[in-house]
């Protein structure tokens, strides 16, 4: 089995070449080692009984963390990182082959598989709407003073709240939960700000007169 299209694990089910050219009634003497100059990209390496680019990009896809090819190659129990480093190259041709979103990056003396520049945007949008259903209770009561209270100007929701809003509001304006809907005519002309089109449909109101009646919010407990 030439180790330039198969790595495997040496086991009692899979013995050392030297072991078997025993078996297999050869003089016993183990084969000239080969130099560990890494595999071919274009060959299929396999760990144990699954490919090692299916492994790898497994481990990769399961960590949070930078891998390092030694790391990897320990887990794995292969002698040389260089294996890894010929596999995640095999991964990258694959991924540029069928344009996929992603693709694996060298980070912190590891690897890591990162998704692409351009779709930035596009995560960073999900995880504002994932951080919608984490508002901090400084946020929500801030929300809701301008939702009742809308149009209104910072100063009133602070003297409200009895503390400057500035950087609550602009939060919740990155949301997209809050918006500036006009200037006041007093001094200043200063900014108005009210809730968003995309506010209600967090909360699931059809408009702002689904609010509920002040009458019938409680205290939290």
């Amino acid at each position: 089995m030439s180790p330039h299209t198969n790595e495997t694990v040496p086991t009692e089910d899979n013995p050392p070449a030297a072991v078997e050219a025993v078996a297999a009634g050869g003089d016993g003497a183990p084969a000239e080692p080969l130099p560990d100059d890494g595999v071919s990209p274009h060959e299929s390496i396999s760990t144990e009984s699954m490919p090692l680019r299916q492994v790898l990009e497994a481990l990769l896809f399961a960590s949070d963390v930078p891998l390092s090819g030694a790391k990897i190659a320990q887990t794995l129990g292969l002698d040389s990182a260089r294996t890894i480093k010929a596999g995640v190259e095999e991964l990258n041709e694959l991924y540029g082959q069928r344009e996929a979103a992603f693709r694996i990056e060298e980070r912190a003396g590891g690897y890591q598989i990162l998704t692409l520049p351009q779709y930035a945007q596009y995560i960073q949008r999900l995880m504002r709407k994932r951080d919608e259903g984490r508002l901090t209770p400084a946020a929500l009561e801030t929300l809701a003073i301008i939702a009742y209270k809308q149009p209104i100007l910072r100063v009133d929701v602070e003297a409200i709240r009895g503390v400057a809003c500035g950087e609550v509001i602009r939060t919740l304006m990155e949301y997209n939960l809050v918006k500036i809907v006009g200037r006041a005519e007093d001094v200043g002309r200063p900014m108005l700000y009210g809730t968003s089109k995309h506010f209600l449909e967090v909360f699931g109101l059809s408009s702002l007169k689904d609010l509920p009646k002040s009458d019938q919010l409680k205290e939290p407990v």
